[in-house]
Parts: C-alpha cells; sequence; structure tokens
C-alpha cells in the first residue's frame, strides 16, 4: 500500500528562511557602515620594509602621484609660449592646484622671489663661510665680481654691487639652478626638440583620489579650450594614468557584465524556463556577495575595491549550487505520474519527495564540493599580505552562506509545480559522447603531456610574471609617450630616489645636507646625473646659525674691507650698505618653511618633504648619468651608508625594483598558499571517499585542467601572474564539483544523463561568466578569463571521461523513494 509523501515541516522551513532574512538585514546593515578603500596598504605586507613602505606612500600621497606633465604643440614657438604662460596665468590662483611650474614667472612672483632671496642671501649661500670674509676672501671675492660685471649678466648685477659686492645674490640663484631644466623659448618651457611648449602641474589633491585627479585634468582642459587658441594639448602623468585606468576598468567591466549577464541569463530561461526559478536561483550569490562583504568588514575594519570585485567572482560558483538542485531534483524519470494542478497539498508533497531525495543523494557531494573550495582558499586568510587575507574571508563567507541558503533555503521557497525544462535527452546524448570519450582516456592523457611538452619548447623562460608592471592598465603605448616627454624636459627620473626620513622638518634638512657632498662625488664620478635636494631651497637652521656666525662684526668688516678694496675701482666707503646688510644678517632670524609660503622656493619644498605627525620625510630624486641609462644601486647605496651616522635614515630607493620584489613576494606567498592549501583539499578528500581510485578520479581531472591551462598560457606566451594563480584556484573549486559528481555518481540514484544535463549548465555559465573575460584589455579581467573558462571547460570533461560508468536510469527508475522520504529536508 502506498503511502502519500510527507508535508514539508512547516516550522523548521520558517526558521531557516527567518534566519535567512534576519542575516540578510544585518549584513546589509554592516555593509551600509563599512568603509570600502583603495588604499594600496592593503595589498603592502603587515612588516614592509623600509623600500616598500615608501613605495606605497609615493603612490598614494607622493609628488609624483599628484605632478601633471602638460604639452602644447602646433603653431609657432612663440604661440605656443604664449599659451603656456596663459594657461599657467589662470591656472595658479585655483586652489586645486599646489604648482603650476613653466619656467615663467608673473611679476609680483618675481618681485617676491627676489625680496627673500636678497634679504636671506646671506644665510642661503653656501659660499658664506669665515675664510669669505677674511681680507683674501674679500679680495677674491670682488675680483670675481668685476669679471661678473664685465660679462654680458653684469647688466643684472650691478645695481646690487654697493650691497652686495661679494655677489652672495648670484650664489644663491647658482646653487638654486643646478641645471637640468628645460630651454626657455619665448619666456616659458619648451621641450629640447623645440616643438612643444612644456608646463608641470601638481594637484592639491591626494594622488589616490582619483575623482580629484580627474576634475583638475577637466579643469586644466576647460582653462586651454577657453584661451581659443588652434593649439593642441596633451596631459599625461601618473593622475592621467589613473583617471584613464579607471575609465577603462568601469567601461570594460560595463560592457562585458552586460554581454556575460546576459549570457548567463539566457542559459539559465533555456535551463529553466520560468523567471521565478531564474530569481531563485540567483539567491546563493547574493546573499554570498552581503556575507562575503559583512566578513570581511567586520574581520579587517574596510573592504579593499579590488577584494570586492575578486572575492565577488570567486564566488561565482555559487549559482552552479542552485543549478543542481533546480535540475538533479526535477529529473521526471523519478515522478512518471504528477499530481493534479488544483490539488495543492498532493503537489507539496511531491515537491518535498523530490527535494528530499536530492538533499538525501546529491547534497553530501555539492557539500564535499564546498569544502574543498573553502579549504583551497583558506590558506589565503593566512598571508601576510592583507589584500589576500581579505580575498580568503570573503570567498569562504561566500561559499558557506551560499551553500547554506542552497540547502535550506531554496527548498522551502521553490514554486510547489517546479517548471523546469527536461534536459535528460541532451544529458543522454552528452552521456553517449562521454561513454563513447571513455574508451580514450589515455589518448587524452597522452595530448595533456604532448600539450605540456610543447609549452616547455615553446616558452623555456620562467612560467611566472615577477614585475608589477604585469597587472598594469596603462597601455605601454602610453607610457612610452610619458616618458619621451619627460625626457625632452630632463626631469628626474621617477625610479630613482634618496629618501631621507626624521622625526622633524628640520633633522630632514639636516640629513639632506649631509648627503650632499656624497651625492656630488657620485655626480662627479658620473654614477648619477645629477639630484634635487630641498637644502638647496631652505638650508637647516643649524647651517644657517653657523653661516651667521661667519658674518664678522661691522668694525672688523669694515677694517677687512678698507684692506680688501686696495688696487681695486672699489670705493670702501660706497659699500657701507654692504657692511650694514651684513651686519643686519648676523641677528636677523633664520628662515623657515612659513617665510617661504608664496614664493616659488616653496614649491620645492613641499614637492620634496612630506611631514605627518611624528616623522618627516625628504625625497630626493636622482637622474640617471645620460638617457635610457640605468644607476647603479649598489654604488649608491655603499656611497650613502656612512650619512646614516646622522640624525635621519638615508635609503637609496628604485621605485621599480621595490614594487618588482614586493610584487614577487606578493606572488610567491600566493603559490606557496596554493600548495597548502592543495594539500588540505587531498587530506579533506582522502579521509571522505577513502579509496585511492576515487581520489584519482576527482584529483586527477583537476591537476590535468590546470596543468593543460598553463602549458596553454605559456605556448601563447603568457607567463603567470597574480590573477592566474587565483584562476587556477577558482579552476579546483569549480571543477571539485564536477569531479565530486561523476566519481561519486555510483553510490548514488542520480542518472547520468540529469548529472550532465545540470553539470554542463552549471559549466556553461561559468565560461559566460569568465570565458568573455578574455576578450578585455585590462590584465587583471583578462587573466581571469583566459584561466578559468578553458580551465572549467577542460575539468568538466576531463571528470566525465575519469569517471566510472554509472547505471542506467532503467535500472534505477523504479528505486524505492523510502531512504529519501526519511531524510529531513529542514
Amino acid at each position: 500500500m502506498n503511502t502519500p509523501a510527507p508535508r514539508l515541516p512547516g516550522r523548521p522551513g520558517q526558521v531557516a528562511v527567518t534566519l535567512w532574512a534576519l542575516l540578510l538585514a544585518a549584513c546589509l546593515l554592516i555593509v551600509t557602515r563599512t568603509t570600502f578603500t583603495t588604499d594600496l596598504s592593503a595589498f603592502l605586507p603587515r612588516n614592509p620594509n623600509n623600500e616598500q613602505r615608501i613605495l606605497v606612500d609615493q603612490l598614494k600621497n607622493g609628488v609624483l602621484s599628484r605632478t601633471l606633465l602638460v604639452s602644447v604643440s602646433g603653431g609657432s614657438p612663440e604661440q605656443r609660449a604664449q599659451a603656456s604662460i596663459a594657461l599657467a596665468r589662470s591656472l595658479r590662483p585655483d586652489t586645486e592646484f599646489e604648482s603650476v611650474v613653466n619656467g615663467a614667472l608673473d611679476p609680483e612672483q618675481r618681485d617676491r622671489d627676489g625680496a627673500l632671496l636678497f634679504r636671506y642671501r646671506y644665510l642661503l649661500s653656501p659660499d658664506v663661510t669665515p675664510d669669505r670674509f677674511t681680507v683674501e676672501g674679500l679680495r677674491s671675492a670682488l675680483d670675481d665680481t668685476l669679471d661678473l660685471l664685465a660679462s654680458p649678466a653684469g647688466l643684472s648685477l650691478k645695481p646690487l654691487v654697493d650691497h652686495d659686492p661679494t655677489g652672495e645674490t648670484m650664489h644663491v640663484a647658482d646653487e638654486l639652478d643646478p641645471g637640468g631644466h628645460p630651454p626657455v623659448q619665448y619666456g616659458a618651457w619648451s621641450s629640447k626638440d623645440g616643438q612643444h611648449a612644456m608646463l608641470l602641474i601638481t594637484t592639491s589633491a591626494s594622488g589616490s583620489d582619483t575623482d580629484a585627479q580627474e576634475r583638475a585634468i577637466d579643469t586644466i582642459r576647460a582653462r586651454f579650450d577657453a584661451l581659443h587658441t588652434p593649439l593642441a594639448i596633451e596631459i599625461t602623468g601618473s593622475p592621467k594614468f589613473a583617471v584613464d585606468s579607471r575609465a577603462t576598468i568601469k567601461s570594460e567591466v560595463t560592457r562585458l557584465s552586460i554581454v556575460s549577464a546576459v549570457l548567463i541569463i539566457t542559459i539559465l530561461l533555456f535551463a529553466y524556463r520560468s523567471a521565478a526559478v531564474l530569481g531563485l536561483s540567483l539567491l546563493p550569490v547574493l546573499s554570498g556577495a552581503l556575507a562575503g562583504i559583512a566578513a570581511v568588514s567586520l574581520t579587517f575594519g574596510s573592504v579593499h575595491g579590488i577584494t570586492l570585485g575578486f572575492g565577488t567572482t570567486l564566488i561565482g560558483e555559487a549559482v552552479d549550487y542552485s543549478i543542481y538542485l533546480f535540475i538533479q531534483s526535477s529529473d521526471r524519470s523519478r515522478r512518471p505520474m504528477l499530481p493534479a494542478p488544483g490539488d495543492r497539498n498532493a503537489l507539496r508533497a511531491a515537491r518535498d519527495a523530490r527535494l528530499r531525495r536530492w538533499v538525501a543523494r546529491a547534497w553530501p557531494t555539492v557539500r564535499l564540493g564546498m569544502l574543498t573550495s573553502i579549504c583551497g582558499f583558506s590558506a589565503l586568510t593566512f598571508s601576510s599580505f592583507p589584500g589576500l587575507a581579505q580575498l580568503g574571508v570573503y570567498s569562504i563567507a561566500g561559499l558557506v552562506v551560499a551553500a547554506a541558503v542552497t540547502r535550506w533555503v531554496l527548498p522551502v521557497l521553490t514554486p510547489l509545480t517546479l517548471s523546469v525544462r527536461d534536459l535528460s535527452g541532451i544529458g543522454a546524448r552528452l552521456s553517449r559522447f562521454a561513454e563513447g570519450a571513455r574508451r580514450y582516456r589515455l589518448v587524452a592523457a597522452g595530448l595533456i603531456v604532448v600539450w605540456v611538452v610543447v609549452a616547455v619548447i615553446v616558452h623555456p623562460h620562467a612560467w611566472i610574471n615577477d614585475e608589477l608592471n604585469a597587472l598594469s592598465p596603462v597601455p605601454p603605448a602610453a607610457i612610452a609617450r610619458d616618458q619621451a616627454l619627460r625626457a625632452q624636459i630632463g626631469a628626474p627620473d621617477a625610479r630613482y630616489m634618496v629618501v631621507i626620513g626624521a622625526p622633524t622638518f628640520d633633522a630632514t634638512l639636516q640629513g639632506a645636507e649631509l648627503a650632499a657632498p656624497v651625492l656630488d662625488r657620485l655626480v662627479a664620478t658620473h654614477a648619477i646625473g645629477g639630484y634635487e635636494s630641498p637644502a638647496r631651497y631652505l638650508p637647516s637652521e643649524a647651517t644657517q646659525r653657523r653661516r651667521q656666525e661667519s658674518l664678522p662684526a661691522a668694525a672688523d668688516l669694515r677694517a677687512r674691507l678698507a684692506q680688501a678694496v686696495q688696487g681695486t675701482p672699489f670705493d670702501a666707503k660706497a659699500l657701507e650698505p654692504f657692511i650694514a646688510d651684513v651686519d643686519s644678517a648676523r641677528s636677523q632670524p633664520v628662515l623657515t618653511a612659513g617665510w617661504l609660503r608664496g614664493t616659488s622656493l616653496a614649491l620645492g619644498i613641499n614637492a620634496m618633504i612630506d611631514c605627518s605627525p611624528g616623522r618627516c620625510h625628504a625625497m630626493l630624486p636622482l637622474r640617471a648619468p645620460k638617457a635610457g641609462a640605468d644607476i647603479d644601486a649598489n654604488a649608491v647605496r655603499a656611497a650613502l651608508a656612512s650619512v646614516n651616522d646622522g640624525p635621519g635614515r638615508v635609503t637609496f630607493v628604485d621605485l621599480k625594483s621595490a614594487s618588482d620584489a614586493m610584487y614577487d613576494r606578493y606572488m610567491r606567498e600566493a603559490l606557496r598558499l596554493a600548495l597548502a592549501g592543495l594539500i588540505v583539499i587531498v587530506a579533506l578528500l582522502a579521509l571522505t571517499l577513502r579509496s585511492l581510485s576515487g581520489l584519482a578520479r576527482v584529483l586527477g581531472p583537476l591537476a590535468g585542467a590546470v596543468v593543460a591551462v598553463v602549458a596553454g598560457l605559456g605556448i601563447a606566451g603568457v607567463s603567470l601572474t597574480l590573477l592566474h594563480v587565483i584562476g587556477l584556484l577558482l579552476i579546483v573549486a569549480v571543477g571539485s564539483n564536477y569531479a565530486l559528481f561523476f566519481a561519486r555518481n555510483t553510490d548514488h540514484d542520480l542518472p547520468e544523463a540529469v548529472t550532465f544535463a545540470s553539470l554542463a549548465v552549471a559549466n556553461l555559465t561559468t565560461v559566460a561568466g569568465f570565458g568573455v573575460l578574455a576578450l578585455s584589455s585590462v590584465p587583471l579581467l583578462k587573466a581571469f578569463g583566459e584561466t578559468v573558462g578553458p580551465g572549467a571547460i577542460l575539468a568538466l570533461w576531463l571528470a566525465a571521461l575519469l569517471s566510472p560508468r554509472s547505471r542506467r536510469p532503467a535500472d534505477i527508475v523504479q528505486d524505492s523513494l523510502e531512504p529519501a522520504q526519511k531524510a529531513p529536508l529542514s
């Protein structure tokens, strides 16, 4: 006597839905209060070395991250210079810009600079020493001044002779002009080839504030357009790269997301024939995404934008869970007689029986697949890089919640009349094809071996890309153009710098002064081409006081000067203003950064010194000995070793080497963690399957897919980046579900046709979601597409090839439903 299938227990189902709703509400509350950042420190090691910290600071807030190089081209040199001067004049009053430099100063600026230099010439001049004001020193200085008066530059010096017969003003000007600046045409900077007028513009906003950088770039273009000139403008530099990269990524993500979403929805609608079921199938993914964000927020205090984007991709396998549930539970071979449409109790009983059967037969496999994915991603949580650790936490929380929603919530929300297309015919054809292909397992294995051998022959070099620029979304042509324009103005190489860290602003100046003689010797030996130093613009207080102490009293200076002028055209009485100025300088307050405000000297100081509470850093950019040449880092480090005896810590930084070293460490740690995760996965499967043949059937397809994808990338000339490694993890995460379903199917009553149909739909959605990313021009998107897309396909078919022959559907249609009916659904 047949007994009716029991009804779905109402209270447990209601409890599950209630808990799910409360979880979503809590996650939404956390997400609304979450801070989303793009702070690069999330991808800085927890214990970074000095160079790595400097690198990230420069990328976030350094002057290089805020400096735009503007080129004006077309027309005549005079027209370009006039446009440059007019553009600079319109931008300087704008608070968006910290400095606008083009070699031209407005009259007021020139007057302020001249007045300050003249007033503080004895504190700023490096020639002010006790010997300078002896009789011999004065006579030598007067002779030099006479030579200058006889030169073309003498016209500008002549009005100052009575106050400055030793020429300190000229010496200060020479010190502030170390050479290497662009040529000047018609009062403004010109490129070395004479085809461009050049401007260097530094924004006020932080380099990490991309919105502010975009507004600044728009302002520059708008002000140039307002000039109504036929000339053309070109803007480059780190801020421009950041703005363009964000726009490119946003455009690519939007376009490719629309394409993949349309493909996935089309596939699911084809499989389900129900918009309601389609909506239900997305609930695990949305729930997992919210839970992932909330978990990261609670663990780390903020969520990095890269974590959000990558993490959502990593839990993309969550949609597979609902596909397995809806397609496998709707197997029509197991319900040959459907209840009447109006009999809700019978419909409910039939639905509950189908879902109980799925829970009893398929859920353990889905659960084991989820656990293998969690084992893989759990290794990332131990990373010393917070960014990788965030990815691990996000993925684990998302997968757990997505699987739980599929197991306990979707069965309650599933419609009584589950209308899903009968895919058993398609599954049967795929099954027959796989059955025939199983005879060629050894051929498939041999093809993979040959594929690897070809990859090694074609790509014998390193298979791991250890350069950070491999992930850069900036086109190589844009980087090359930026470098070409920088070479045209002789700008210091953004790659090399000497960094001096000290507790106070003045201590950094002292450190820069101690480093100067060493750097001067390196220039003399052509180890470096030159350098910039903030101490040229503002000497330390100790240096200024030493120079004050070098100045003689008025009576002594008058007596020495009387002897020094003998035999020269100078009249000692006419030089009384000089004596008065020297006497005044002996007691004047030392020059500080505050006094420089509003002058061009302040621009140099602000560009090279950055202070935060309790710490200041001075950045001294270095120029290579010649264009295209590298600086010998070891020689510079060895020369600077003695300077660390001073008040500040002196470090030579090669930003490219520092970024590559940091990324290399990042990459190698990711590989180690991935290997650790693989070991845990193998241990979990071994304990669960308790069969070497079963373990081989699960791990074989995953290993084959990963090896084949890596070899394929090698043949294509693509070296592995960090994102490829994460993509390989995702192949294991997704592919483990395929392999487990095939490997465990002999122990369960799922017909192979139904298994194949559900896995084929899940595989198609994965390929649709990731495969389109391979068409992207953005490296971080392309890496996922070219890894996960082909890897998912290979994992499915290799799992089918290695699986044992399953029982035929006809053999199990009449199986008793009793075991499934006893299994609790909620």
